[in-house]
């Protein structure tokens, strides 16, 4: 089943979720914000998008600026960061399998249908 990890407020997400509705196929929508994710499902779908755990912070989010800017974490630490703070985490990411991608342009979800 593919899944996105949808954040409702965000303009961002919200073209990532149309272009998967205008594929017409099943999927399941998730708001991670109000269901946020645990370091295990965090590390299963960072490795799926074979992307560092960095890669997928929010740096222009004020909580990054408050609490983590010029600061050097590990990957795990990210995790952990991004488990603490959701909001922290770049939208939306679709996964299919064991594939995943960090869906900006919206079209990047074609790379795993």
């Amino acid at each position: 089943m593919i899944k996105i990890f949808h954040n409702p407020r965000c303009r961002k997400s919200r073209a990532g979720l149309a272009y998967l509705e205008s594929k017409e196929i099943a999927f399941e929508v998730i708001d991670y914000l109000k269901n946020p994710l645990n370091t295990q499902e965090l590390k299963s779908i960072i490795k799926k998008t074979g992307k560092t755990p960095f890669e997928l912070v929010r740096t222009n989010e004020q909580i990054f600026k408050d609490q983590f800017k010029g600061k050097t974490l590990s990957d795990d630490e990210w995790v952990e960061a991004l488990s603490k703070f959701p909001k922290l985490l770049h939208r939306p990411i679709v996964v299919n399998g064991d594939q995943a991608v960090f869906a900006q342009p919206p079209e990047e979800i074609d790379l795993i249908l």
